[in-house]
């Protein structure tokens, strides 16, 4: 930690959806002076209500004082938001402070941030998170940084409250790339369980027997243990949404393109999520691409 500044001790959290409302909640309970904001106010009463810190009005009322200012919202746009203007963060804060982004949001957006930061003297880390709703609830998010190794070190320790993995992996845009390659992971995945489980099915196989075997050898995955009982039970209602996911993958194909790599699988995936909308599959959980196969 870069022994100019000491250890944040006020916090403000900006978006508290089902990852920013327990990831606020364990750096309450880490003993840190929370400061909150949601778009949607009556979010914001119910996390105080639940934790102790004060909401606000608007992002700059609840930037303002705070040591780290940490981000969770749904996309490029809804950051702009909240941090331009004379209502968003930067307006609030203090040179020296720090801003950290976790939404998934694009490379492009990462280095806009950390320049309009950087002019006023704030540091910048994005810092987008995986694990879903229960990875925040329990406090065992990955977390995969991009920024300075000064404003990487003061983020760490407060990164930790809520990460089971934290780590700079490059300059600024390094962390929302690596979430990239994450959902192109996630997409190949879950594409293939579907098809196994569907296969499965029209074999004539116990779906539950087969998982037993296959999940303890080279098909095993996070996505095989923590969903193949639901998809079996055809129940979608939980987890990370169609749509998040389609933002998504539009953001890992639009870089693709921008730096000349070949997503065939992807794109396809992709297109495959296109038609569970059209199922009114919006809200399912991804692991809904089953549900495709099985029309």
């Amino acid at each position: 930690m870069s022994d100019t500044h000491t250890m944040p001790r006020t916090a403000a959290f900006i978006g508290l959806g089902v990852m920013g409302h327990p990831m606020a909640g364990h750096l309450k309970r880490a003993g840190l002076e929370v400061r909150v904001y949601n778009r949607t106010r009556a979010r914001a009463e119910q996390w105080s209500e639940e934790y102790g810190g004060s909401h606000h009005a608007t992002p700059r009322e609840a930037a303002e004082g705070a040591d780290i200012v940490l981000m969770c919202v749904g996309n490029d746009d809804d950051v702009r938001s909240v941090t331009y203007g004379d209502d968003g963060v930067l307006a609030g804060m203090a040179s020296g402070s720090l801003l950290v982004d976790h939404t998934t949001a694009s490379a492009d957006l990462a280095r806009e941030l950390a320049a309009a930061a950087g002019e006023a003297g704030i540091g910048f880390v994005d810092a987008p998170v995986s694990g879903g709703q229960q990875g925040a609830v329990n406090g065992v998010l990955t977390i995969m940084c991009g920024g300075s190794e000064a404003d990487y070190a003061r983020a760490e320790p407060v990164l930790t409250h809520y990460g089971r993995m934290v780590k700079r992996i490059g300059e600024t845009g390094a962390g929302q790339t690596t979430k990239m390659v994450n959902q192109i992971c996630i997409a190949g995945l879950v594409q293939a369980l579907s098809e196994g489980l569907h296969f499965a099915e029209q074999a004539g196989l116990d779906r539950e027997a087969v998982i037993e075997v296959i999940s303890k050898g080279a098909a095993g995955s996070w996505q095989m243990e923590n969903r193949h009982a639901t998809m079996i039970k055809d129940e979608y209602d939980h987890g990370f949404a169609v749509d998040w996911m389609r933002k998504d993958l539009d953001i890992c194909l639009a870089e693709a393109r921008r730096i000349d790599a070949s997503l065939p699988v992807t794109a396809l995936v992709d297109q495959f999520y296109a038609d569970v909308q059209a199922m009114g599959g919006n809200r399912w959980d991804t692991s809904s691409l089953l549900k495709r196969l099985s029309r």
